[in-house]
Order: C-alpha cells, then sequence, then structure tokens
C-alpha cells in the first residue's frame, strides 16, 4: 500500500466512525439532529487524536475523569491480565481484585470507612448512598442544592440542581437550597465569610422549615463541578457538618468529579475540615477506563445491615475488570505520585498563569479552583457581571478546537480541568491557547 493509499485508508476510517455515530447513536443531553461530535480514535497521558493523526491537548479529561491521564500501561495491563483470567463473576461471589480495590479506597477514607459498595458509576452511587441513608435515618427528604449534578437516575437527577433535573422530576421527598458562591451570592454577601454565615443560615432554615424530623441527609458535592467549581468558603462545609449533627441528618458527599486527585488530595473534603457519614465516588478512582463507581459507607450505617438485608445491589457491582483497573491506577497514583502532581500544577503553575490571563483579559470575571479542577467564568462586562452568551461560548470553543485544544465549556465558563499527570510545558501550551482565543475580538 502506497502512501496515498494508506492516507485515504485512514481518512476513511475518520468518515466511517463519524458516519455510523450519526446513523445509529443516540447522544446524551443534546439534540440529535445539529450534532457533529468530534471522531477520536486514540489517546496517550494528557492527549487524544484522530484517525487522521490530528492531536489535540485534552483539557477536558473527557468528563472531567481521566485522572490517571490516557492508556496508562499499567492500568491497561492490569485489564488486560484480569480479562484473561477470569472476565467477569456475579457480585454475590468474593473475588481478590473487588476485596483488594475496596481495601484500596477505605485505606484513603477517614477513620471509621471500612465498607464499600460497588456501582456502575457517579449516578447510581449516589441513588445507593440516598437509600442508604433513607434506610438508616427512617427518614425521606434529601436536601442539596441548586447549582449541583449528581447523575441521571431517578432519585440522583431530582437531587440535581440544574436544569436537568426538570424534565425527570419523578422521585419523591428532594427540596433544594441555595449553596455558597460569592461571585453572584444569593445573600448579598461581599466576603467568603460573609458568604459562608449567611448560606449556612439559609440551609438551617431550610432544614427548619422542611421539619428536621423529615430529613434523611444533605448531599453535596464536596466541590461542586459541572456548576463550576465552586470551592467551599471558610468554614462552610463543617458548618453544613454541624447542621446535620444538631439535626440528626446524614451528610452525603459527592465526590464523583472532585475525588482521587483533582483538588489535589486524594478527596476533596480533605481540604476542609469535615467527615461526611456516605461518600459517593466513581470517575478518578480508575479514570474510567471501565465502568465504576461505589458508595464508601461509615461503619454506623454498615453496621444497620449486618442482620437486616439490604435492598439494593447491581449485576455488574464489583466487575473483575472495574476492580483490576481501580486497583492498579490507585497503586500507579501513588507511586508515581500523581496526587501530588495535580497539587503541585494547580498552586505552583495553573493559578499564577490562570491569574495573568485574568488580569490580561476583561473578559474574564473570575478564576477559581484547585490542584487541576479550574474555571474561567466569562462575562460581557466586569462592572454587571454579564455572562457571555451561548453564542460567544459557541465561538470560543471553535476556536479552541481549531487550535487543538480540546476545552470543557459549561454555560459561560472555561473549566480548565487537565488530567492530574499534565506537565508544566503542557498547561504552557494551553495558557497559550487560552490568551490567544481570549484575545480575538469576540464581542464585536
Amino acid at each position: 500500500m502506497n502512501d496515498t493509499t494508506a492516507q485515504s485508508a485512514t481518512s476513511s476510517r475518520n468518515d466511517l466512525a463519524y458516519e455510523l455515530d450519526r446513523a445509529h447513536v443516540f447522544h446524551s443531553w443534546s439534540a440529535q439532529g445539529s450534532l457533529k461530535p468530534l471522531v477520536i480514535a486514540g489517546g496517550q497521558g494528557s492527549r487524544v487524536w484522530d484517525y487522521d493523526g490530528r492531536s489535540y491537548l485534552d483539557f477536558s479529561s473527557q468528563l472531567v475523569n481521566v485522572n490517571i491521564g490516557h492508556q496508562h500501561p499499567a492500568v491497561t495491563a492490569a485489564i488486560i491480565e484480569q480479562a484473561g483470567q477470569l472476565a467477569t463473576v456475579a457480585p454475590s461471589t468474593a473475588t481478590l481484585s473487588r476485596g483488594e480495590a475496596a481495601k484500596r479506597i477505605v485505606d484513603r477514607a477517614p477513620a471509621g470507612f471500612n465498607k464499600v459498595f460497588f456501582t456502575n458509576g457517579g449516578a447510581d452511587a449516589i441513588e445507593n448512598a440516598i437509600r442508604m441513608a433513607r434506610l438508616h435515618t427512617g427518614r425521606d427528604k434529601i436536601l442539596s442544592t441548586y447549582r449541583s449534578y449528581h447523575g441521571n437516575t431517578g432519585a440522583a437527577i431530582v437531587a440535581t440542581g440544574d436544569w436537568r433535573r426538570i424534565p425527570n422530576e419523578f422521585a419523591r421527598g428532594h427540596v433544594h437550597f441555595f449553596g455558597p458562591y460569592l461571585y453572584r451570592s444569593e445573600f448579598w454577601a461581599t466576603t467568603p465569610e460573609q458568604e459562608s454565615e449567611r448560606a449556612l443560615r439559609h440551609l438551617e432554615h431550610v432544614i427548619q422549615s422542611e421539619g428536621p424530623s423529615g430529613i434523611a441527609a444533605v448531599l453535596l458535592e464536596s466541590i461542586p463541578g459541572t456548576a463550576g467549581v465552586l470551592v467551599p468558603p471558610p468554614g462552610y462545609l463543617a458548618g453544613v457538618r454541624a447542621l446535620c449533627d444538631r439535626y440528626g441528618i446524614m451528610l452525603i458527599l459527592d465526590e464523583v468529579m472532585a475525588g482521587f486527585g483533582r483538588t489535589g488530595n486524594w478527596f476533596a473534603f480533605d481540604g476542609f475540615d469535615v467527615v461526611p457519614d456516605l461518600i459517593a465516588f466513581a470517575k478518578g478512582v480508575n479514570s474510567g477506563y471501565v465502568p465504576t463507581g461505589g458508595v464508601i459507607i461509615s461503619d454506623s450505617i454498615a453496621s444497620d445491615f449486618e442482620a437486616n438485608v439490604f435492598p439494593g445491589g447491581l449485576t455488574y457491582s464489583g466487575h473483575p475488570l472495574a476492580m483490576a483497573s481501580i486497583v492498579a491506577a490507585l497503586d500507579a497514583m501513588k507511586n508515581e505520585g500523581i496526587v501530588e502532581n495535580a497539587a503541585r500544577i494547580g498552586r505552583d503553575v495553573l493559578a499564577p498563569g490562570l491569574a495573568e490571563l485574568a488580569a490580561k483579559h476583561p473578559i474574564i470575571g473570575e478564576v477559581r479552583g484547585l490542584g487541576v479542577f479550574w474555571a474561567l467564568e466569562l462575562v460581557a462586562d466586569r462592572e454587571s457581571r454579564q455572562p457571555l452568551s451561548g453564542a460567544v461560548m459557541g465561538r470560543i470553543k471553535a476556536e479552541l478546537l481549531a487550535r487543538n485544544l480540546l476545552p470543557f465549556l459549561a454555560e459561560n465558563r472555561i473549566h480548565v480541568v487537565p488530567p492530574c499527570v499534565v506537565t508544566d510545558d503542557e498547561v504552557a501550551e494551553a495558557l497559550a491557547i487560552y490568551d490567544e482565543v481570549l484575545s480575538l475580538d469576540l464581542l464585536g
């Protein structure tokens, strides 16, 4: 095959992938007729590429889940080895890979957490955490914030606070409240301390108004992700913990997006003075190489089910391929200092680099984040803080892709969320691309 024929054959794979997708794949959260999905053929570290060999710097981590980077050799090798030994088995059995995965996870959890219930992903982790809280307390209501996303299953989507909840409100017993967001404060706050104090007062009023005796749990993302990387102000999470203790309410922390290195800690809540009752996880625990998630259960809740049957389960709970990928991913993250790299990159490279962009570009209203978990909130006017329109954000996305950077955009924000293995040079490359695009006459 000559070079021309080889190029033609390669190009046709891009075309074929696109054509098959448009003919037969139904995409989530989309009007199907207007979609033009990007074709991805392979990846390595912080980069992905198509069948033509066009490479993109992945500053989306796909859906903020490829923490260990694409195609980490230890993780892919572990999946292959496990597939050769035992590709699947019922969750009622005991397997070494499942036990090893659970042990590694609880070793990273606070004291008093010794059991893991494995799920297929983050949404059903939330479902089962809610189930456990309701069974433990004998109460029904779940309180969660308006600016949140918890998954697309029955209770998880109703616990979600954004627009995706509204066409899916089939589950019972959900109440929403406003969490802290100083840049667009609901509480007329001007300092982080005011925002924390007033948001906690608001939450207590909601608890009192809903009736504490009927509330099973407060469900929070430790750091709301898709809603804008809303790092909680000082004292907020600890204050929520105190309110939960005062009223006998369970605290569920959703670590699906923020956990396993994303913030520069193993868990995002490690950076705050709080210990929850239940921890939901997924995404970064194995970087999405095989679908998995779960709930880390405090001993006081786990003990409820020593004699009583837990009324929940999934065919693929603790799937061997997923378990092998967890063991390999967490071992590699520990041995290679990947969580520490995320912390250093955030502190020494992204924080100053993004601050420099904000100083240069009035279109950036605020920069916020930790580790490799950041957001640039874009505004048409800094004084009024009017968000950029969807049309302008669409243009920004197109310009970033044209410069071979794969972005994560949500509403009027660019989320800067590379893998935890990202290098200084890759961050510098991305910052230069952001700078170039934000220098365009986007509002003209």
